[in-house]
């Protein structure tokens, strides 16, 4: 027993140290990021003509400069803990048995600063996919993205309401009731901005000359999954129904939905836009669109159902619920979960042999612009040399959503204005 205590307490200590190992390297990837985008941009390149990609990336980045700090001073503060005698956390300590009173230490603390750092994150992950999305919308739909600055705008409102609603994960802690009604309404404000992206995404579809390839289809899944999730975020935002919702499984498919299967949805629309330009081939489409169907309605089959069980106050992280009479009725249910699973996981190692097989035996890309892109990384060859660029680097003259404009399908960002006249 002495053995395995000291190895879990070492095994402990080392998840600190790799933590903390994983903050700086977050911190100092983030300073690269925001550094690069306003200070080493093209000549012509003003900030409103960055394609949203990058917008979505610099403010990722500074979410994470500002947030993650704030975990590393919690980790070194359990640090402190565990070895220096201190009582940040610990509101007791034990002598065999025996419980001695300690001053000061409360275990909500790291809760705080973990949330603190933990709502950003959420949107740490989910603004890259964001921006993907909106690029690659407005190139299927061969219409320039619709409201540009309003899109910035709602990033912008995103990250900074993002730090102000930690939280809401923290209503049944005790929390005192009208602070948590603060945060009730930062959390319902954030919908906000959340909203004028989907109404924005919807309208650059609308009457556009879409095209339905795997990285659109991809993109419109998770608009479709961003508004499911989204919704249900309403509900664990009250304070009162949270209370009743917490820690069930209503929110493993809140969360699944709204973050990490949307996230995921977002990563795959960006791999099969530009994995032609990273490779110089295309992934099959066949397996690319069975790929996305199975992931999209697997998704929905999966996490779906949860809800129904989460309203009915089954909790989560259980490994059995046999023992729970009330919740007997579930069994088949989730047994079609697990069997849903499995299917999606078989698609995804579809998708990991697609990637890898098409790396080299894919079709050929014979033009290095195959989606009638503005954007930059389009104006280089397949393979380009030292610097991407032969000869100079190349000067913008236009914003990246130049389609259907001046009788041409799509405008280069390179191509000067007033050159596109004797070009009809």
């Amino acid at each position: 027993m002495g053995e395995a205590s000291e190895g879990s307490k070492a095994g402990m200590d080392f998840w600190i140290i790799g933590m903390a190992l994983f903050v700086v390297s977050s911190l100092l990837g983030g300073l690269n990021y925001i550094t690069t985008i306003l200070n080493m941009r093209t000549k012509g390149m003003s900030m409103t003509r960055l394609p949203l990609t990058i917008w979505a990336i610099l403010f990722t980045a500074i979410l994470g400069v500002l947030s993650f700090p704030v975990l590393l001073s919690g980790l070194i503060l359990l640090m402190f803990d565990r070895h220096a005698g201190t009582s940040f956390y610990l509101s007791d300590i034990f002598i065999g048995q025996k419980a001695l009173p300690n001053e000061g230490g409360s275990p909500i603390l790291f809760q705080h600063l973990f949330w603190f750092l933990g709502h950003p994150e959420v949107y740490i992950i989910i603004l890259p996919a964001m921006g993907l999305v909106s690029e690659v919308m407005s190139v299927n739909s061969r219409k320039p993205i619709f409201g540009y600055m309003a899109m910035v705008g709602s990033l912008f409102a995103i990250a900074i309401l993002s730090f102000l609603v930690w939280a809401h994960h923290m209503f049944v802690t005790g929390l005192n009731p009208f602070l948590g009604s603060v945060f009730v309404l930062l959390t319902l404000l954030i919908a906000v901005p959340s909203a004028i992206k989907v109404f924005n995404w919807l309208t650059t579809l609308w009457r556009g000359n879409i095209r339905f390839t795997p990285a659109m289809l991809f993109a419109i899944g998770f608009v479709s999954m961003f508004i499911s999730g989204g919704l249900t975020g309403v509900f664990l935002g009250n304070s009162t129904l949270d209370i009743h919702l917490h820690d069930t499984m209503f929110i493993v498919a809140h969360f699944h939905i709204v973050m990490a299967v949307s996230a995921f949805l977002g990563m795959f629309c960006g791999v099969y836009h530009w994995f032609p330009k990273m490779f110089g081939r295309y992934l099959n489409n066949t397996m690319a669109y069975i790929h996305f169907w199975v992931t999209f309605a697997g998704a929905y089959l999966i996490f779906w159902p949860m809800h129904y069980e989460g309203l009915a106050g089954m909790p989560r992280r259980y490994m059995d619920y046999s023992g729970w009479v009330s919740f007997n009725q579930f069994g088949d249910l989730n047994r079609f979960i697990s069997t849903v699973s499995m299917v999606v996981f078989a698609a995804q190692l579809m998708f990991v042999f697609n990637f890898f097989y098409s790396i080299f035996k894919g079709r050929k890309v014979v033009t290095q612009n195959p989606w009638g892109s503005n954007t930059l990384e389009w104006s280089t060859p397949i393979r380009p040399g030292h610097g991407n660029w032969p000869g100079e680097i190349p000067e913008v003259h236009r914003w990246a959503y130049d389609y259907g404009r001046e009788g041409r399908e799509f405008i280069p960002q390179t191509e000067p204005i007033g050159m596109a006249e004797g070009k009809h």
